[in-house]
């Protein structure tokens, strides 16, 4: 298949779909623009932007692509490369009635695009439960929440059929599918080989049986976002409508000015050549069957509460959290939450518990990089090291370098971003960033 062709089948249901047209499959030949979504607290405005995206609160485009391997604040979560179709989502939860407590679970989650954009919507209110199913994709998911900085989530690695164990848990619950990629077809020519027919239908069961088994998690009165990256009314508009007739659901209509109205006037789209985006859909349904008394079942799992926080108080400066023990390891998490976070830790495979401070050893705390990246977190005692660009990268490679400084622990910062940890020993440090996390590539 060449660079410009498609699949032919799904050439012509575009072809033959008056929504859609040529025009989309012109679109999908073009290069694809650059975009990115801030971290509102932490975004240092270095890079170039031509303008804001109308429909995300703190997106933009960038007049280019950069290495993003090679910026220090990439690395420290102050901004997420994140296409502009997919931030419709802020927009769409910015109309809902959703408390400002809210709980929210990101059903299929990695690589973490549309957590880190609930996270900064729920703006260190609520709790945010960021799930993904593959364990690999999991563990990444977990990297880019640990450093986007917010304590308020909890990542776990589970099939969408152990959340029926939550029942009426969730306010929002955002399901952004498996699809068949359609709407990758701009910048990955390999999506265009891995469509069928077949897989289109394979799509379809797959979502609907993901929707179902994860709807008795979600409240009364509740809202689920359903979204893919897809064109086709197969798993976008008649999907939303089966799921209607299955449940009872409502649809929610948001009155949406960025993006193209679907077919049934269900949900929206960003399309290629509307918007100059990849491809996108999004609906909202509201639950609304009565309210039942919610069971749990008891679990296994737990943690316990530090009520001595003696090797806590030299790195962490904050009252709104509760301190908590989990094998040898201390973390944070909302206080007001603690009893929610406890029935979610005995039902789920927890790989992320709200910001781990460190592990708890008998010389006292050593500190973990996700207390690094949450600066609300950590005491202001902690001795910085402002960084070179140069440094900042050796750093993030691994790699040591001359430093004065006192002994003991210190945070590296490039311009003001905090990077992670290292152990100062008077004439040399030892370099405490994560090796999973290490910059592979030259830097020179």
């Amino acid at each position: 298949m060449s660079e410009t062709s498609f699949p032919k089948a799904f050439e012509e249901r575009v072809k033959s779909d008056p929504f859609l047209g040529d025009e989309l499959l012109q679109a999908l030949n073009k290069e694809t623009p650059t975009s990115i979504r801030v971290h509102s607290k932490k975004f240092k405005y270095h890079l170039t932007q031509t303008q804001a995206i109308a429909w995300s609160k703190n997106g933009y485009f960038l007049s280019e692509r950069p290495i993003f391997t090679l910026d220090p604040h990439f690395h420290g979560g102050t901004y997420y490369p994140q296409e502009a179709g997919s931030q419709l989502l802020d927009f769409t939860l910015r109309q809902l009635a959703l408390p400002t407590d809210s709980i929210i679970l990101d059903l299929c989650a990695a690589p973490g695009g549309k957590s880190t954009l609930i996270a900064d919507f729920l703006d260190g209110e609520g709790l945010l439960v960021s799930n993904e199913v593959i364990q690999n994709r999991a563990r990444i998911l977990k990297e880019n929440l640990t450093k986007w900085g917010a304590t308020n989530t909890i990542v776990c690695n589970n099939d969408p059929k152990d959340f029926k164990a939550l029942s009426q848990f969730f306010d929002c619950i955002v399901v952004d599918a498996p699809c068949s990629g359609e709407g990758m077809f701009r910048k990955d020519l390999k999506a265009r080989d891995e469509w069928s027919e077949n897989n289109v239908d394979l799509c379809v069961g797959r979502q609907r049986r993901i929707v179902m088994d994860v709807w008795e998690a979600l409240k009364p009165g509740g809202y689920l976002i359903y979204s893919t990256c897809t064109f086709n009314r197969d798993e976008n508009e008649d999907n939303i409508q089966w799921m209607m007739e299955q449940t009872g659901a409502e649809l929610i209509a948001i009155n949406n000015p960025f993006a193209e109205t679907d077919r049934t006037k269900s949900g929206h789209y960003a399309l290629p050549n509307k918007l100059d985006t990849e491809g996108f859909y999004i609906a909202v349904l509201q639950k609304t069957e009565a309210e039942k008394q919610a069971k749990f079942k008891p679990g296994k799992n737990s943690f316990t509460e530090i009520k001595d926080q003696s090797s806590l108080k030299p790195f962490v400066n904050s009252d709104a959290v509760t301190f908590v023990q989990w094998s040898d390891y201390a973390f944070a998490i909302p206080t007001a939450f603690v009893p929610l976070i406890k029935q979610l830790f005995s039902h789920l495979r927890v790989i992320k518990l709200g910001t781990e401070c460190g592990e708890l050893t008998r010389k006292g705390l050593q500190p973990n990089e996700a207390l690094a990246l949450s600066p609300s977190l950590l005491n202001d005692t902690i001795q910085r090291f402002e960084l070179t660009k140069e440094q900042a990268l050796m750093y993030l490679k691994g790699e040591t370098f001359p430093l004065e400084g006192k002994q003991g622990y210190g945070i590296m910062q490039f311009e003001g971003t905090n990077l992670g940890w290292i152990k100062h020993l008077g004439n040399r440090f030892n370099n405490l960033y994560p090796k999973e996390w290490r910059i592979r590539m030259r830097i020179n």
